[in-house]
């Protein structure tokens, strides 16, 4: 019998404590099959700062260190400057990566620093209690917006993709999404060609990731895909903002 699928060996057997419905899984499912597939087992390091992503230290047998909350891009940034022939991956969440990160972000940005952002926005502070996230949406409830979201008191959703693309240190930046199998599968062409340019030594590469939190919306988890697909998806539109390879071709 010929085997169709294996899990990728890159993983532990630790036991995945993210939440029914939650959308890591599937983005590190996505990230180790491409670790293996092109073998960057001894040069992969993962750069993990406080909240869910935290947990995955120890689903992969790779290198990986663990960030202050927000401090992640910092860290990242000397790994990669010690070590430029690693493939180091920042993988943070948006209550991290956009409130106590935000400078640090910008900053790597601006730098052109060599590695690859995973950011994995469920609009909400996920590990913590369900707080607003500076991504939670308009009207959006959580335990700090009991009564949605108010422009006149918190201001807009922030629009990372979009942001990073605009600043010239910043070589690639998409979109994407976990909601269906297509969107999966660019999701995964998207990552891969972030660590492929970074390999190659270009600036600073950033994948957002739109993804559910079905724990911290409330909501059971197609419930939560649905509201992904009809409502989230309207805030941050999927696609690709910077692509300064396709631009050199």
């Amino acid at each position: 019998m010929s085997i169709v699928y294996k899990r990728p060996e890159v993983f532990t057997d630790e036991y995945m404590k993210y939440c029914g419905g939650c959308g890591h899984g599937i983005i590190n499912k996505v990230i180790g099959e491409l670790i293996e597939e092109n073998n960057w087992q001894e040069k992969a390091v993962f750069v993990w700062p406080i909240g869910c992503s935290v947990y995955a230290d120890k689903y992969f047998k790779v290198d990986s260190i663990c960030a202050l909350h927000g401090r992640a891009p910092a860290v990242a940034t000397g790994v990669k400057r010690a070590t430029p022939e690693n493939l180091v991956i920042s993988y943070q969440g948006d209550g991290d990566l956009v409130s106590e990160g935000m400078s640090e972000i910008m900053h790597s940005a601006i730098r052109g620093e060599k590695f690859t952002v995973v950011f994995v926005n469920n609009a909400i502070y996920g590990m913590t209690g369900g707080q607003m996230a500076p991504t939670t949406l308009m009207g959006q409830h959580t335990t700090t917006s009991p009564y949605g979201r108010a422009e006149e008191f918190t201001g807009h959703p922030v629009n990372m993709a979009e942001i990073i693309a605009g600043i010239p240190g910043c070589y690639y930046s998409e979109r994407v999404t976990v909601n269906t199998p297509g969107n999966i599968r660019k999701m995964k062409a998207a990552i891969k060609k972030a660590f492929e340019y970074q390999m190659e030594g270009k600036g600073l590469t950033f994948v957002e990731v739109v993804s559910p939190c079905p724990t911290g919306w409330n909501m059971k988890p197609v419930k939560a895909l649905e509201w992904l697909s009809e409502s989230v998806i309207s805030t941050y539109p999927l696609g690709v903002f910077k692509d300064l390879g396709k631009e050199e071709k």
